[in-house]
């Protein structure tokens, strides 16, 4: 099957709330104008950074459908679709209905259950047999306690509908063996902001990251020439957008990045329970940075 290359830089976008944390539609159209202008070449809608977690079923689609509104066809969209329930996740693909301007989806590894091998496989086969648009798998151990072996992810990418992996498991030697042993319209795609120029260096093809929200012309612009090859600009970008990276991390995701967006006006500080904004230290560095 043919794809829409998903590739460069990737924006997972917050989801901006007001105090009485209803969402901040006037907040988010605002972020995605201020993202595309920035220079970026994805939007993921719907990922842990947009909080879906905490978001109704109702809520993802109107947060959804209101990007997708926005965008209008500009940028190619990825939209989150996963969990730990493999048929909960079919049942909200089909719910969804209408994904004729969604590029992709993207699907988490399965959470606390603890799948083994095994049992990845075959919840994102299932996935990927009943999605209308391609599967990007997400491996993010430090969240799911359960990793996709580069072993698997290399059995998922021989499907069709599989068409790429957002690999956050920071293992260089796992991603190595995926990069090298891929299908070549498989496209690895890194999940960490720190780390996403060496790992390009290795044959990764992008990001979908965080702190692009603070610095959207900066970190795409070192995506862009890393990609080109051109290692000594990128790295001088790399070092300049590193302690803001280290910084919005340092209290949990996404509180560091609305602290930042917060201080630069764009959106109110505001997250739902279980999350809650970053303590005071890490808030007076993210503002010491942009300051």
């Amino acid at each position: 099957m043919a794809h829409k290359k998903i590739r460069g830089t990737g924006v997972a976008i917050v989801t901006p709330f007001n105090e009485d944390k209803t969402i901040d539609f006037p907040a988010l159209r605002n972020l995605v104008e201020y993202l595309i202008k920035g220079g970026i070449d994805f939007l993921v809608v719907l990922g842990t950074t947009g909080e879906s977690a905490t978001l109704t079923s109702d809520e993802r689609n109107q947060v959804l459908d209101f990007v997708i509104e926005v965008n209008n066809g500009r940028l190619p969209i990825v939209a989150g679709f996963g969990g730990n329930n493999t048929q909960a996740v079919i049942n909200s693909i089909k719910a969804r209905g209408d994904f004729s301007r969604i590029d992709a989806i993207l699907s988490v590894a399965p959470y606390y259950n603890k799948p083994n091998q095994r049992g990845l496989y075959e919840h994102f086969i299932a996935i990927a047999e009943v999605s209308p648009v391609p599967v990007i798998l997400y491996n993010v151990p430090g969240r799911t306690r359960s990793n996709i072996s580069a072993e698997t992810t290399l059995r998922l990418a021989e499907h069709a509908n599989i068409m790429a992996i957002k690999e956050a498991s920071g293992d260089f030697g796992q991603i190595m063996e995926i990069v090298r042993n891929k299908p070549g319209d498989f496209t690895v795609l890194s999940g960490d902001d720190a780390i996403t120029l060496p790992l390009i260096s290795i044959g990764v093809e992008g990001v979908i990251s965080v702190v692009v929200m603070v610095y959207p012309e900066e970190m795409s612009q070192m995506v862009r020439l890393a990609l080109e090859g051109k290692y000594a600009q990128a790295r001088q970008l790399h070092y300049k957008i590193l302690p803001m990276t280290n910084a919005i991390f340092e209290d949990g995701n996404p509180a560091g990045v609305k602290a930042a967006l917060s201080i630069k006006g764009m959106i109110k500080n505001e997250l739902r329970l279980p999350l809650v904004p970053v303590n005071e230290r890490t808030y007076q560095k993210i503002k010491d940075l942009l300051s």
